[in-house]
């Protein structure tokens, strides 16, 4: 039995089907510069999953991090609204870090990444150009 007293609406078209290779690029290095430096990926997998961590519990997880570059990935990370900074009133000051939704919407593309490097033949030597 169909319906037809509902009403039928075309499908919305999405922002990606307005792309054209030139603005998908100019999208494309807007995320990346969002995400460079060396430290600004693993604070985001520590920070997944609706972790709260403060600064120290970070930089404890990051072994090779220096405090001044975990403050300045951290603050730039806040400054692009991927990450929160918690401040409690209280003394000694207690400051933690979570995922913004918007940085946690993040998570899925991060995984697929990874699957994706996952899938690499492990005869081919990273970093250099195949052969041809």
């Amino acid at each position: 039995m169909t319906r037809t007293h509902e009403e039928v609406r075309p499908l919305q078209k999405s922002k990606s089907s307005d792309m054209t290779p030139a603005s998908a690029a100019d999208g494309v290095e807007a995320a990346l510069k969002i995400l460079e430096g060396r430290w600004k990926l693993v604070i985001l997998f520590h920070l997944f999953g609706g972790q709260v961590k403060r600064f120290s519990e970070l930089e404890r997880a990051i072994p090779g991090v220096t405090q001044k570059m975990l403050a300045q990935q951290l603050r730039q990370l806040e400054v692009d609204g991927v990450v929160q900074r918690i401040v409690h009133p209280q003394v000694p000051p207690k400051v933690e870090y979570r995922l913004t939704d918007w940085g946690q919407a993040l998570c899925p593309a991060l995984d697929a990444l990874l699957k994706w490097a996952a899938l690499r033949p492990s005869s081919e030597p990273v970093g250099e150009p195949p052969e041809t």
